[in-house]
């Protein structure tokens, strides 16, 4: 069972979430790769967009990005590296967008954060119109990341994913992480 965590409990060391060692971690181009692949997208949804690593990524590539985070702090700082994006202040429960706005809505290490994981994945399902991607670390004991109490299985995210009415689910394991695609129907 995942704990219960407050919109509080979020990283506010930017440094820290940019460490060369983190980043080569994340696979950031690869992921990118992933979310994207066989999607004409042009705008995307980061929730909880963090120190915007990834939301930077997808600008390169061209798309249009919006960023959310609960951490106002957090949204000061990606402001810095993703100017021309819009940022707002807001919880993955509750997205203030209009249903079908993004075609990919990015989940990068948050869904194992929020308070209500099955709210943040419906939430993310609606603003999206083609697919929801969901980076998450995978279910084992490893030396980085959250305790195995606090991360979603594959079948969990299967689950979830088919509660949220959402499509095919795919699952693809990278070196260190776990990439969840979902389709929109």
């Amino acid at each position: 069972m995942l704990s219960h965590h407050t919109h509080g409990h979020r990283f506010d060391q930017v440094e820290r979430l940019r460490t060369p060692e983190r980043v080569a971690r994340l696979e950031v181009e690869r992921v990118i790769d992933l979310a994207l692949s066989g999607l004409a997208a042009r705008s995307v949804l980061d929730v909880g967009i963090g120190s915007a690593l990834f939301s930077e990524a997808f600008y390169r590539r061209g798309l249009s990005v919006v960023g959310i985070d609960a951490n106002p702090r957090m949204l000061q700082a990606a402001r810095g590296f993703v100017p021309k994006s819009g940022l707002v202040q807001a919880i993955a429960e509750g997205l203030p967008f209009p249903g079908h706005r993004f075609d990919l809505v990015y989940m990068g290490l948050v869904l194992h954060e929020t308070d209500d994981v099955l709210r943040a994945l419906q939430e993310a399902r609606r603003a999206a119109r083609q697919r929801v991607a969901v980076l998450e670390w995978p279910y084992r004991v490893t030396d980085f990341g959250p305790g195995l109490e606090e991360r979603l299985s594959p079948e969990m995210m299967i689950s979830l994913g088919e509660q949220s009415r959402l499509g095919k689910c795919t699952i693809l394991p990278l070196d260190n992480l776990v990439l969840y695609r979902l389709e929109v129907d």
